[in-house]
């Protein structure tokens, strides 16, 4: 991967601004930017979650309870993964670094997907060059979505905001089957490929295995009903985690409202770090108590890419901070109600689609 190198302007004033007034927040307050005690009680609260509605689905009473629990501990496992693992991969969801690192595994392989891979690529890679082809490696080359002005369109792109829906709903059980899959074997339909270690190649099948043998072996031995029941929940569970996992993320760097700046010949892009994070991030009801404390902060997402030291249970004081300083020195900070966002992601598809410059 190429090192692409940034320039000064307003956003990079703004951003000096910004961290010396959030640090001021924290020691005025006398807080660490990790979690702390709230935090604390969010782990607990949502692996003990994970863990009830799993012991409930093997003890199901009667094939309806057993549908809802499983359904419930898929969900759960995925807001385990907002809420904790995200914070985790940065270290921030609790100050021990071993521990950090043990929750981001644990929470990560729960979902029988490898965090070593995810972690590599969203730190090095996604926040470093947000939206940048060829540097970002959550900008797909997918043949069937045309993401940005330079992939090739093709005839059927006109109509990919109509079959996009249909696509997501496959995308945790692509994830899971394919993606990492394809990735340790040297294919992949991202931008940019990173080298995968043996030692995590081996991991990655491993944990598949492990996911495979608590999801849907266990079950099978375990409850009362026929293992054709088991594979639906299986499929249903990965169904819905798709439907929330891109209603949360999609809307967010795939928007008629953000950019995807490309650099010049030299590598050189014609803006600052701090302002490409401002263009390429859409919040959307950023102050949400209730978003917060289910998507864990993915809906403030500017300041996460800004701020990544910073745990996502202080977004909710720090949002207004980062809101008027954005205002002050003329930074543009993209926010808006979810229903504008969604309806934003859509046009944004269509726009591609139909060959239209996004920006």
């Amino acid at each position: 991967m190429e090192k692409l190198k940034f320039s000064k302007d307003e956003g990079s004033l703004f951003y000096s601004a910004l961290t010396q007034r959030i640090n001021t927040y924290f020691e005025a307050n006398g807080l660490s930017h990790r979690g702390g005690s709230l935090m604390a009680f969010k782990i607990c609260l949502y692996f003990g979650l994970v863990a009830l509605f799993y012991i409930l689905t093997l003890a199901s009473p009667s094939l309806a309870a057993f549908y809802i629990f499983y359904l419930l501990m898929g969900v759960f496992v995925l807001l385990t993964a907002f809420n904790v693992s995200h914070d985790a991969a940065h270290g921030v969801a609790v100050k021990n670094k071993k521990l950090n690192d043990f929750l981001f595994e644990l929470s990560f392989n729960l979902q029988g997907n490898n965090a070593y891979i995810w972690k590599k690529y969203h730190n090095e890679s996604h926040h470093l060059y947000t939206n940048i082809e060829g540097s970002d490696i959550d900008v797909l080359n997918n043949p069937l979505i045309r993401m940005t002005d330079t992939q090739p369109l093709k005839g059927y792109h006109k109509y990919q905001h109509l079959y996009a829906p249909f696509l997501y709903l496959l995308y945790s059980l692509n994830w899971f089957l394919f993606r990492e899959t394809l990735m340790a074997i040297g294919y992949s339909s991202r931008t940019i490929t990173i080298k995968i270690p043996r030692k995590e190649i081996i991991k990655l099948f491993t944990f598949k295995l492990v996911y495979l043998f608590f999801m849907i072996a266990l079950p099978i031995w375990v409850v009362p009903f026929t293992w054709v029941h088991i594979l639906w929940a299986f499929l249903l569970n990965h169904l819905i985690v798709s439907v929330i996992f891109t209603s949360v993320l999609g809307v967010s760097h795939l928007s008629d409202h953000v950019e995807h700046p490309q650099p010049d010949e030299n590598g050189r892009l014609n803006m600052s770090w701090p302002k490409l994070q401002m263009i390429t991030s859409a919040d959307y009801n950023s102050s949400s108590v209730f978003l917060n404390w289910t998507l864990g902060g993915f809906n403030a997402h500017a300041i996460h890419h800004l701020l990544p030291n910073i745990c996502h249970v202080h977004y909710l004081k720090i949002v207004p901070i980062f809101r008027e300083t954005a205002k002050e020195f003329g930074v543009e900070y993209i926010e808006m109600p979810y229903y504008k966002a969604l309806q934003s992601h859509f046009r944004f598809l269509k726009k591609m689609g139909n060959g239209t410059t996004n920006k």
